[in-house]
């Protein structure tokens, strides 16, 4: 069976690959479900949260595989995976949840999803310069 942690280091590998799933079932679900029952307004919120989605789902899969090489430690993997993660939740999630509610007080969740994001992006350029990458 497969651990989701080993010695306090998350399988991101696996999670990202997930999280990839998501992605695709989330866009397929915009583009048939959700067609003509909401607005173009609401549309182009949903596609905007399935593009970072799964943008940033790739992101984790690729800071995964650079710490299996060796680019970094596995512990520097899990802060910016976490962060990337966060910000899939924050900034993706609400931005679900305001597509398909309508609720626009959701959009004040979502800047917290994006410095998440850039965050976990800052983060990862940091190890990268000072492992001379």
């Amino acid at each position: 069976m497969a651990r989701p942690c080993y010695n306090g280091v998350m399988n991101w590998s696996a999670i990202a690959a997930f999280l990839l799933a998501l992605a695709v079932v989330m866009g397929a679900f915009g583009a048939h479900a959700l067609r003509g029952r909401l607005d173009p307004y609401a549309i182009s919120v949903y596609e905007k949260a399935v593009f970072y989605h799964f943008v940033h789902a790739l992101g984790i899969l690729i800071v995964a595989v650079l710490a299996r090489t060796g680019t970094f430690p596995l512990a520097a993997q899990n802060r910016v995976c976490w962060c990337l993660f966060i910000g899939i939740l924050l900034f993706s999630g609400s931005l679900y949840a305001l597509a398909i509610s309508g609720v626009r007080v959701l959009g004040a969740v979502t800047p917290l999803g994006g410095i998440a994001f850039i965050v976990g992006w800052v983060w990862l350029a940091i190890l990268l310069i000072r492992q001379r990458v």
